[in-house]
């Protein structure tokens, strides 16, 4: 659908080899209406480059015009706001831990695993499961004597078809921290209760720092698998 509606109202500017203010308005439009995700406005331009193509005989201007696309895919590339961005310290109850929290589960891409004692707190449960229904990759790692305490969420998150393991020890698995699209690391000594948002002092620390984030990945990893 992305691809015919948007082809066709290209090949309509094309048509005079130039484009006037009521064919810019139009072919805004379409836009609007068909392009939804990155994923298609991505597609989408391509779709000149290749309409051009089609035009053009000269082999000197296809070469142009294939440099032209690549220069043009080079800028348009979203810098990683991760790669650059500043290590955080957050201190509960003065800072607003929760929102933090909450936020890196709204801007995930694709995947968030989850290491932590126990989830009581609702708002930050609520960000997960939608988190999960958008198609982020949730996957949680938790202590099974707090799973049962009363007010956990945990087996409601596993009821919504969020992988969850839980250690089957007499210890604890005691670990708070949560990597986000193995590029950012979140971990401290908060909890992810209400009682740690309002009463608590805690802590903890968001980084990109990719040594820290590989190091809590592969624990994820290895506990995961310990768990099966």
């Amino acid at each position: 659908m992305v691809d015919s509606k948007i082809r066709d109202a290209l090949k309509i500017t094309l048509e005079d080899h130039r484009m006037s203010r009521g064919e810019k308005r139009a072919l805004a439009q379409v836009i609007k209406q068909h392009v939804k995700s990155d994923h298609d406005l991505s597609f989408a331009r391509t779709l000149p480059f290749e309409l051009a193509r089609e035009q053009i005989r000269d082999p000197e201007a296809q070469a142009i015009l294939d440099w032209l696309e690549e220069a043009t895919k080079l800028l348009n590339e979203r810098p990683d706001p991760s790669a650059d961005s500043k290590p955080e310290a957050f201190f509960s109850p003065t800072d607003n831990c929760t929102n933090k929290i909450i936020r890196l589960f709204q801007t995930a891409r694709s995947r968030a695993d989850v290491c932590v004692f126990t989830i009581t707190d609702d708002r930050i449960k609520d960000a997960i499961l939608d988190a999960h229904q958008r198609g982020i990759l949730v996957r949680i790692i938790s202590d099974n004597d707090k799973s049962n305490d009363l007010g956990s969420d945990i087996y409601q998150l596993e009821r919504a078809g969020i992988p969850v393991r839980c250690d089957r020890t007499d210890y604890h698995m005691h670990h708070k921290f949560a990597i986000f699209d193995n590029k950012t690391l979140l971990t401290g000594s908060y909890n992810w209760t209400r009682s740690a948002a309002r009463n608590n002092e805690e802590n903890f620390i968001v980084t990109a720092d990719r040594h820290l984030v590989q190091r809590f990945d592969s624990e994820f990893e290895q506990l995961w698998q310990k768990l099966k």
